[in-house]
């Protein structure tokens, strides 16, 4: 039974409903959870600027010890720089940059040789570029004050989270919509699964949260893709799989469209490895147009509204 995906002639309401909802949890939440990261990130900057000694030691031995600092380091400079441009502007391997940024570690295969000339080579660019603005002291080679140091830090951490602001956002916006399918289901005396449990042992009546589903590719290869919510139907019949429920919230219409084959994709990955019974269902809130709605319909990708959560008891839970 479909629940929301077979009835076009509703879907430009909800439509509506659905962003001015988004758009309500924006302007009440949104400026909180930016601020929240910033004092966080802020104390991650001054902690950096300790371990690089305020800027004045970023030697290979430093990077190679602390490669967590170099997002901080490219945002201290004038201009900020992206992770590509330190790249070319060093003339250093893209592996090192990016393991040290997504891997937050050294990588693992670099000689010795090639990791020491690399470093050193960021250090200089780094150096070079210092924004001595915001850095007042490293002209005057004096001690910095505690305050000049908290300023520092707060500026490079404004930077730092304007660069990732709509992570920031949809981040937010992610814990708030499992917290909610959360909450609906402990109301109806749906209890969390063991840590670890395989979606195939789940037992009826629980769910988790954030569960890694196994899958296989063809020729064989066998992988796991994350879903946000298995639920295991109290009613459920042996050998039946759970409902998988993926959040999903947008802030602008044009970048559902770019990403709606993931979901696409997903769904026919489920279907090749566990066949066509498998439910897979989107959680939605924000801008989801007609064009995104019926590209997932026509995939036989069903969703629930988050105006309208009414709609999860249609599901057999």
């Amino acid at each position: 039974m479909r629940v929301n995906s077979d009835k076009p002639n509703f879907w430009k309401d909800d439509i509506v409903k659905s962003v001015d909802l988004y758009n309500d949890w924006f302007i009440q939440f949104a400026p909180k959870a930016y601020r929240d990261t910033r004092v966080e990130t802020t104390k991650q900057v001054e902690i950096a600027l300790k371990q690089t000694e305020n800027l004045r030691n970023i030697s290979p031995e430093v990077l190679r010890a602390h490669p967590t600092v170099l997002p901080m380091l490219r945002m201290a400079t004038a201009p900020p720089i992206a992770r590509d441009r330190l790249i070319g502007l060093a003339g250093v391997s893209p592996n090192l940059v990016r393991s040290m940024e997504l891997d937050q570690r050294i990588p693992q295969r670099m000689s010795t040789s090639a990791l020491t000339d690399g470093l050193c080579k960021i250090g200089t660019v780094i150096l070079k570029l210092a924004d001595k603005d915001i850095l007042v002291w490293l002209d005057g080679r004096r001690k910095p004050s505690r305050q000049e140091l908290h300023r520092a830090a707060t500026i490079v951490a404004d930077r730092l989270c304007g660069a990732v602001a709509d992570p920031i956002i949809r981040n937010a916006q992610e814990r708030r919509q499992l917290a909610k399918i959360k909450e609906w289901l402990q109301k109806r005396s749906y209890s969390p699964a063991f840590a670890g449990t395989k979606m195939k042992a789940m037992k009826p009546g629980t769910f988790a949260i954030r569960l890694n589903v196994p899958i296989k590719l063809t020729g064989g290869t066998e992988i796991a893709i994350p879903v946000d919510v298995a639920i295991a139907p109290r009613r459920s019949k042996p050998g039946e799989l759970p409902l998988l429920i993926e959040a999903k919230s947008a802030g602008d219409f044009t970048n559902v469209n770019k990403r709606r084959k993931e979901e696409a994709t997903k769904m026919s990955q489920l279907r090749a490895t566990y066949g066509q019974s498998v439910r897979y269902v989107l959680f939605l809130c924000g801008y989801f147009d007609t064009g995104y709605l019926g590209y997932e319909a026509a995939e036989g990708i069903d969703w629930i509204w988050e105006h309208r959560t009414g709609d999860f008891d249609k599901l057999r839970l």
